[in-house]
Parts: structure tokens; C-alpha cells; sequence
């Protein structure tokens, strides 16, 4: 399979919106969304340091965890597809049929799909599971949940790099807190970044940022706050207000905010923006991860 054509660096356009204006904010939005249709945003910056770890280690299947609607499991389907590894999926709870969009996609991309009830699934991290998977599955290069670890942290960092813009302040969706801690690290003198939990009670990814940037960088930077403000009732949970967001945003500008990250960062970002939280004249940067 011919390697994919990423769109490298991702695009960055300014956002032209009167409620911006009304406050002398400039946003740009960083188009991680754009970078492939099925190697989106984060998830390629997180996969593609670990895919080349796993290859110079010799193995040649992948093996990641994640719910029946994860992103994380449909993009490392589709980098094995097309980096040539044979990829397993570990299912959070019980075997659902027919499969939905999300699995039919990773099982149409070559991945193995394979479940753990509920219990077990919270210990998958725990030796004897990660023992019984490897006695089902062989050698395997084990990705962590949401694909977080020393190396995504390490991909994240780069995209700073590719802002051609000047500004102020980064933001972006925080669900492990891999992308923040990258994000983060790659910041220059002067400049900041925060992370939005899409998590009710998400003030532990703190240590989960802490630990990471710890992992990949040997030191943590200070440089980097995590908003739990704008979570909307916690991880894939809605709300019409956010809804109405969504739906008005696209009116505005032509853009499907995916509702589960990026609509919950935006939203916060625009309710700070109106509350005075940025001075005038601040540049910002959101970070469109899928």
C-alpha cells in the first residue's frame, strides 16, 4: 500500500467573527483536521513517532485499546492499512452486532477486533491482561488508550513549530492530556497554552500533563493551564446549548465542529473571549483535532 499523502504543515486561517472583533481578538485555527481523511489531526501526530518505534523494534502488529466509537482505534486501523502493520483492537465492554460505523471502518482497514468486559478492561494496563493479550495476539506494539504516551507527547510538540503566525496563546481539546503536553513544550518564550477538558472532574489530567511531559521531555513546563469549565456534562455528553454552538458556527463559517473535543474547546474559548479573559490584542491559536 502506497504511503498516504499528508497535508503537512496543517493549514492555518484566521477566523473572522464580529464577537472576535467586538474584543480585539484575532483567532486562527490550526486545521489538524485536515491533515488525511483517516489519519486526522492528533492522531497522526501521535501515531507516526510510534510507528516508527514499533518498526525499527521489528514488530509488525499493533495492538491499542479504546470504546466502540473511538478515533484513536480508527486511525491506528487505518496506519496499519496503509504503513503495513497488522493491528488488533481491544474493545472496552461486551460484543455488539452488526457493527457500528466506527468498527466496520477498522475491521474494513485489517483491524482485529477483540472485547473486554468492563472490569477487566479497567485493569488493561495491569500484567496479567497485557500477558493474556499477548498469548492471544503474539509480539505486539502496545499503544495506550487515546494513543498517549512519551512518543505522541513528542509528535504534539511539533505542531507549534508549523504556526507561521505570531501569537499569544494556544488552545485545545484535552482528553488524556497528550496533546497539551506536547503542545506545550513546543511553545516559545512568552507564549502559553490551555487545554479544555472534554471530562467532568478532569482536573487529574493535570498529573496526567505532568507525568507525559515528565516522560518525553524530562522536565515540566509552566506554561500550560487545563479549563474543566466547558465539559457539557462530561465525555461524549451533549447539551442543546452546545448543540446550538455547533450549529451556529457552522452558519458562520462553514465548518462541522466535531462535537466530542473540539465544539466543547471552541465554545469555551469564545465564552472567554466575551468574559474579557484575553487582553487586547491577544493572538490566538485553536487547534482543530477532528
Amino acid at each position: 500500500m502506497p504511503a498516504p499523502a499528508l497535508r503537512l504543515p496543517s493549514p492555518l486561517a484566521e477566523l473572522h467573527d464580529d464577537r472576535l472583533r467586538r474584543r480585539d481578538i484575532r483567532l486562527y485555527l490550526k486545521r489538524d483536521d485536515l491533515i488525511h481523511p483517516e489519519l486526522i489531526g492528533n492522531k497522526w501526530r501521535k501515531l507516526r513517532y510510534n510507528l516508527d518505534a514499533a518498526r525499527d523494534a521489528g514488530h509488525t502488529r499493533l495492538l491499542t485499546f479504546g470504546g466502540a466509537f473511538s478515533n484513536h482505534i480508527t486511525a491506528t486501523a487505518a496506519a496499519g492499512y496503509y504503513f503495513d502493520f497488522e493491528t488488533v483492537g481491544v474493545i472496552r465492554g461486551e460484543p455488539h452486532t452488526p457493527l457500528n460505523d466506527s468498527l466496520t471502518f477498522a475491521v474494513s482497514r485489517g483491524m482485529k477486533i477483540t472485547y473486554l468486559d468492563r472490569q477487566t478492561y479497567r485493569r488493561k494496563t495491569e500484567p496479567d491482561v497485557i500477558a493474556g493479550l499477548r498469548e492471544s495476539f503474539g509480539d505486539v506494539y502496545i499503544l495506550p488508550e487515546g494513543g498517549s504516551n512519551a512518543l505522541a507527547v513528542q509528535g504534539c510538540a511539533e505542531l507549534p513549530g508549523e504556526i507561521a503566525a505570531d501569537f499569544d496563546v494556544l488552545c485545545c481539546a484535552c482528553g488524556t492530556g497528550g496533546t497539551l503536553a506536547g503542545v506545550a513544550h513546543g511553545l516559545t518564550s512568552g507564549q502559553r497554552a490551555i487545554g479544555f477538558s472534554v471530562l467532568k472532574n478532569g482536573d487529574f489530567l493535570a498529573e496526567d500533563v505532568t507525568q507525559l511531559q515528565c516522560s518525553a521531555f524530562g522536565q515540566v513546563g509552566g506554561n500550560w493551564t487545563i479549563n474543566t469549565e466547558f465539559h457539557f456534562g462530561g465525555f461524549a455528553k451533549r447539551t442543546p446549548a452546545l448543540d446550538d454552538f455547533i450549529a451556529d458556527f457552522r452558519a458562520r463559517h462553514g465548518i462541522q465542529l466535531d462535537w466530542v473535543y473540539v465544539a466543547k474547546m471552541l465554545y469555551g474559548v469564545f465564552a472567554l473571549v466575551e468574559r474579557g479573559a484575553f487582553a487586547p490584542g491577544s493572538r490566538l491559536v485553536a487547534v482543530i483535532t477532528g
